[in-house]
């Protein structure tokens, strides 16, 4: 028996290859399919189920392609909803031989409601592994207020509820010496608590996850709701897709990898409702970039700042990139439902540059050149929690995470320093901002942490939680 995660740290996401004797499960694949078949071929095996724990809210799982590649059958918990491919519904309980093992789904509404584990047993019948999806995290629990927005007559508090029960009913009483594999870790927005181990017997879990303790549904209810933030806008689009189904990556590939010329680059841009997206380095992007173009470096956490920026999944997208990244920023932009990239810049941001059109720029200083700024008027585009855990004296909280909101903080007459905690968010806001026809924003390069490193700072320039009190 083989038990492999597949962990992709951009979206904080284990998938699983599960091998005994020539049979293979997969359990929440990504988009991209490919590698799961050619690891399968490699191995002589035969992809034989695809699991999936729930209708992903945060990428768009790969389990309609991989079905339709290798003839393997998608097999979903219980649920009442209309797919749009086939797939196996199973029963609680039902069992699925692999090979000489056998995976049992264990249904546990909660985070959604047709929320399922996949319990496995070796061999000899031993349960050694459970892949609880975002039902059970290390450190934490699914959140319980996603599935309200797809489904009618639900409430975060009923599905607290739900959740209470599937942990205290059917995993609790499990065996403290199963391994447990969740779909998510620390940087997922599906949890609030997350830790950044990636697996742990379900014993040490029982013992230091704060919502396996002892206490009532409604202690539950409340300590699981408490702190929750507003998720990004494109989870529910991404929970229709993956009950719906998609266009298959190979479509989208086709469609977002062709090269267009500068000329033809700008032609379409002028033609019709497309978003530049430039997916250089910020500081790269700060030295020259296409006039009203938005930028989202391909190295941060481009997945989650797309899915948080971009309201609508069907968005008309031109990409900007480095030259050979270009299919690797496409196939990002699918994972979270972006599918319909038209085109990319051929020859990247030099090749713009060479036809003489236009170029733009953003003025962006070191943490020292800031110090000697007299009286700044400062933009902090950190989350609220990392400014009120500590900020500069006089900046103004303005969170990338809500831009709407925070850019209605803007003055267009007014000059403003902007930083964000290393510099990714700051240029991202700068760069979203100054497409809408704000001017007068001036990058921190390096953010926050290059300005306490800086020895023109004194701690006193710092607002600390107790200061606050």
């Amino acid at each position: 028996m083989k038990i492999e995660q597949i962990y992709t740290g951009c979206l904080a996401q284990g998938a699983y290859y599960i091998q005994s004797g020539n049979e293979v499960a997969i359990i929440d694949p990504l988009r991209e399919v490919q590698p799961y078949i050619d690891q399968a071929e490699k191995n002589g095996a035969t992809i034989k189920y695809i699991f999936e724990t729930h209708f992903h809210a945060d990428f768009v799982s790969g389990h309609k392609d991989l079905a339709s590649k290798t003839g393997a059958q998608i097999v979903f918990g219980p649920t009442q909803m209309q797919l749009g491919f086939d797939a196996i519904i199973a029963e609680d309980n039902q069992v699925f031989k692999l090979g000489d093992i056998e995976i049992k789904v264990i249904h546990t509404p909660g985070h959604t409601m047709e929320s399922s584990c996949f319990l496995l047993s070796d061999e000899n019948g031993k349960e050694v592994a459970i892949f609880t999806g975002d039902t059970l995290f290390i450190g934490d629990v699914g959140r319980p207020d996603l599935a309200q927005k797809v489904v009618k007559d639900l409430t975060q508090e009923k599905l607290a509820a739900h959740l209470y029960d599937s942990l205290h009913n059917k995993l609790i009483p499990l065996s403290d010496d199963l391994i447990v594999y969740p779909a998510h870790g620390a940087g997922s927005a599906c949890g609030k608590n997350m830790s950044k181990e990636t697996s742990d017997t379900l014993g040490n879990q029982k013992k230091t996850n704060y919502a396996l303790q002892p206490m009532t549904k409604e202690e539950f209810i409340k300590e699981v709701l408490t702190g929750l933030t507003p998720p990004p806008g494109y989870f529910p689009q991404n929970v229709l897709m993956n009950i719906k189904g998609y266009d298959s990556i190979d479509e989208v590939l086709e469609r977002g990898t062709k090269a267009l010329s500068p000329k033809e680059f700008e032609a379409v841009a002028n033609d019709r409702d497309v978003l530049m997206l430039d997916t250089r380095a910020p500081q790269t992007f700060a030295k020259g970039f296409i006039p009203n173009s938005i930028n989202i470096g391909i190295d941060g956490s481009f997945a989650v700042w797309v899915g948080t920026l971009i309201p609508d999944v069907k968005q008309e997208i031109l990409v900007i990139a480095d030259e050979g990244r270009e299919e690797e920023v496409i196939t990002r932009l699918a994972r979270v439902g972006y599918d319909h990239a038209i085109g990319y810049l051929k020859g990247g941001f030099d090749a713009w540059k060479k036809e003489n059109f236009e170029v733009d720029t953003i003025t962006s200083i070191s943490a020292e050149e800031f110090a000697e700024v007299e009286s700044p008027t400062i933009l902090d585009v950190r989350k609220a929690s990392e400014y009120q855990s500590e900020h500069i004296i006089g900046a103004e909280n303005a969170p990338l995470d809500y831009l709407n909101e925070s850019m209605l903080k803007v003055d267009k007459n007014k000059t403003y320093h902007v930083h964000c905690a290393g510099g990714y968010r700051s240029m991202v806001f700068i760069s979203a901002l100054k497409a809408r026809g704000y001017e007068n924003l001036i990058d921190v390069k390096g953010g926050f942490k290059a300005i306490k490193e800086s020895e023109k700072f004194q701690i006193s320039d710092y607002v600390c939680p107790t200061t606050l009190l």
